[in-house]
């Protein structure tokens, strides 16, 4: 890596993406055969032509196990949430993302997707790409705003490799991820995406990933896929709130054995009574994608003669299929909520179209359902994603369906807007907001999130103790030019401050000296500062109380030193040409 270190970092960017793209296209397509090679090995304990295969019931929870014990005692570390952990390291500025996530991600979501836990592998394999785009970066010494670009790089080429969508792979790192890339990033972006996306035609023929019997698009049928963007809008909102609700609620079970028996037992029961909430469920969606029939199965007593059998059946899947994900992964499961959004759009769609083409047969009028199967796709996407232009183009790319780009862009917009009435962030950053971690699209947020308090604190002021005389204190004045002395206790605690234009005129009156002492003269800041402190947050106490440095303080109460606002307005102007150069 040393060769690579004389070279320019713009020199090498896109060298290194291409890298990176080949190398997440590589491990999407690994990840898809350790999870269809773990599948054929379960295949007898998953079939059984003649009743329900026993097997469903247990392997799921099985795997979760097996899973959650890989993670505790192996990986020791959370792997969850791949994309929501990406986001974060670019919020908080480092872009780290440790070395053992290049391969543990997706170990953990083979062996839960793979026994048939009900979520996607996408968010394990854009944590993957991630991965080695940050450690890569680092390995030929990059900055931080390189290592940020390879990592959304290597998210972009997990995408563009899992879905064969190199178009959807750059969306996806623009719209969820990387909220202020400059144009001189696209080119390693791109560069990233070709490259997972031609290794993954070499391995899979280039075959769209979901193959579509598409209907030619009537302006009559504007209305219903309007219809069908505010049904999807409501559907993200029901699919985010409940998955966050849930998932707060069985995280207050400390123990892990609990919480995985009790998840475990609840996703066997939702199995049982709905077979298609069995794996990552691709199978169902494509064939709702077909003319190939599809009927409703289970233990359940269901009239089959009805009509409205099917919509009904697979309209309680639709809703059980989030209670399924978050079970897997809330009891120890790895996987992500990529997949089981496009299969509860797709649902939505086809329940939407079936139903009102059952309540209009009267009247002649055929909704087309395949359409609105593609359509919810994107449409459900549009609204727990929070992009639409991903959802635009990554359901077009994968399924075929540029013929339908008008529908889609319609529903999309539209259910996008209906979610943003009462729920401004993603499934993905939610949790990163609510702590105030989040980066956007506000430069001036931005710039903010990339400074640390640590990084500006300054230790040149000299300590005095409460119980020195004035005559001391002057003394150690004679010797400094320090403007503020920090006032600390036997164990190096801060106790209050002395600034000296405040005592000025005292420290001229000799006759003072011996009757006033640090403990008179010393006075306490309007605030002080935590050391792992936002920067959000010290500017705002900057604004309210005037002064010109804070005390800053560890968790304990220590003193560490100063921060200035001349200090950090400087380091907020280098953060604003960081995020803005070309």
């Amino acid at each position: 890596m040393r060769i690579l270190r004389k070279i320019s970092e713009n020199n090498l960017l896109p060298f290194l993406a291409l890298a990176v793209g080949v190398s997440a296209g590589l491990a999407a397509v690994l990840l898809e055969r350790l999870i269809s090679l773990i599948q054929s090995f379960l295949t007898p304990l998953t079939t059984a032509p003649d009743g329900f295969a026993w097997g469903r019931l247990v392997l799921p929870g099985a795997g979760m196990l097996l899973t959650l014990l890989f993670v505790r005692f192996i990986v020791r570390d959370d792997i969850g949430h791949g994309v929501t952990k990406v986001l974060l390291s670019l919020s908080r500025g480092d872009a780290l993302i440790r070395p053992h996530n290049m391969g543990t991600s997706m170990a953990a979501s083979a062996m839960t997707i793979g026994f048939g836990g009900s979520v996607g592998a996408e968010a394990p394999i854009v944590y993957t790409g991630a991965a080695l785009g940050s450690n890569l970066g680092r390995a030929a010494g990059l900055s931080q705003h390189g290592i940020a670009v390879l990592v959304g790089c290597g998210a972009a080429g997990a995408v563009s490799g899992i879905f064969g969508a190199p178009l959807a792979g750059v969306l996806f790192t623009l719209e969820i991820l990387m909220f202020n890339i400059s144009m001189s990033s696209m080119m390693p972006l791109l560069l990233s995406t070709v490259s997972a996306a031609v290794v993954s035609y070499l391995f899979d023929g280039g075959v769209a990933k979901f193959a579509c019997d598409i209907t030619p698009f009537q302006p009559a049928n504007i209305p219903f896929y309007i219809a069908l963007g505010i049904v999807c809008g409501l559907m993200s909102l029901y699919f985010m709130r409940t998955t966050l609700a849930i998932e707060d609620r069985l995280a207050r079970l400390r123990h892990p054995a609990l919480r995985w028996l009790l998840c475990a037992s609840a996703l066997g029961l939702l199995i049982f009574l709905f077979p298609p909430l069995f794996g990552e469920g691709y199978d169902s969606l494509r064939i709702l994608l077909t003319d190939r029939d599809i009927t409703a199965s289970g233990p359940l007593p269901l009239p089959l003669d009805s009509p409205w059998t099917l919509p009904v059946f697979l309209g309680l899947v639709m809703l059980l299929k989030v209670l399924s994900m978050t079970f897997t992964n809330a009891g120890g499961g790895v996987g992500g909520t990529f997949g089981p959004t496009l299969i509860v759009g797709g649902l939505t769609g086809f329940v939407l179209s079936r139903s009102l083409n059952l309540l209009l047969s009267p009247t002649g009028t055929v909704i087309p359902e395949h359409n609105f199967v593609l359509v919810g796709m994107a449409g459900l996407m549009a609204g727990v994603m929070q992009a639409p232009m991903t959802a635009i183009f990554l359901i077009a790319e994968i399924t075929g369906g540029y013929e339908l780009l008008l529908p889609l862009i319609l529903c999309s917009t539209v259910s996008f807007g209906t979610i943003r009435i009462r729920e401004k962030y993603s499934i993905y950053s939610k949790r990163i907001a609510q702590s105030g971690d989040l980066m956007t699209h506000d430069n001036d947020h931005s710039a903010l999130m990339l400074i640390k308090t640590a990084d500006l604190v300054r230790d040149k002021y000299p300590r005095v103790r409460a119980d020195m005389s004035l005559r001391e204190l002057v003394g150690l004045l004679s010797g400094s030019t320090a403007a503020v002395y920090p006032v600390l206790d036997a164990q190096g605690r801060f106790l209050a401050q002395v600034e000296v234009e405040h005592i000025r005129k005292t420290i001229f009156r000799t006759e003072l000296y011996d009757r006033l002492g640090v403990r008179d003269l010393m006075e306490k800041p309007p605030f002080t500062v935590r050391v792992d402190e936002r920067m959000e947050s010290v500017m705002e106490k900057f604004a309210k109380c005037g002064s010109w440095r804070l005390p800053v303080l560890d968790a304990d109460g220590r003193y560490l030193g100063f921060v200035s606002k001349s200090r950090v307005l400087e380091a907020y102007r280098e953060a604003l040409k960081e995020i803005s150069r070309d």
